[in-house]
């Protein structure tokens, strides 16, 4: 049996703590609305047929596939963390690319362009006109950061394979 994502959400978030970076990440997944699921990191397929719905309230605890940016740091830097994503012109599905840079939303928007580019490139296909979630912060001093970007797939069809 496959489970096949039919809606995801996109959420971003940042913020900073003055203990620890993996504590500024808790909280960023917190405000994000996912931070008191299970996530599991999952590559870049939109199944075809997959719509996107308003951020919804996931159970606590639940295992929670996502396409997940992150970016960490610390005092005095700039960092930024995002998602493209884009349909086939075919309607055969789509594709989510993430990235992370020391920098601005700006550059990294061009970096995740350069990236969709060359996914629908590689696959010899066209996309439509990618959307864009990006996340920058400007780390104060005495502080830890992080961003995060997250297409997160919330609901599933089942789909059954036959073998021979």
């Amino acid at each position: 049996m496959n489970l096949i994502p039919s809606r995801f959400f996109i959420t971003e978030s940042s913020a900073t703590s003055p203990v620890s970076d993996l504590n500024a990440f808790d909280l960023a997944l917190i405000k994000a609305g996912i931070g008191e699921q299970n996530l599991v990191s999952v590559s870049s397929v939109i199944p075809a047929g997959a719509e996107r719905v308003e951020r919804c309230q996931l159970p606590m605890g639940a295992v929670t596939h996502c396409v997940l940016a992150q970016m960490r740091g610390c005092e005095g830097e700039t960092i930024s963390s995002g998602i493209a994503y884009a349909y086939r012109k075919d309607g055969n599905g789509g594709y989510v690319a993430e990235g992370h840079i020391h920098g601005s939303a700006e550059s990294l928007r061009e970096i995740l362009q350069w990236k969709m580019d060359e996914m629908a490139r590689i696959r010899g296909t066209e996309f439509t006109d990618a959307g864009f979630v990006t996340q920058e912060l400007s780390i104060p001093m005495d502080h830890y950061g992080c961003c995060v970007a997250a297409l997160v797939f919330c609901d599933y069809r089942r789909d059954h394979v036959r073998t021979r």
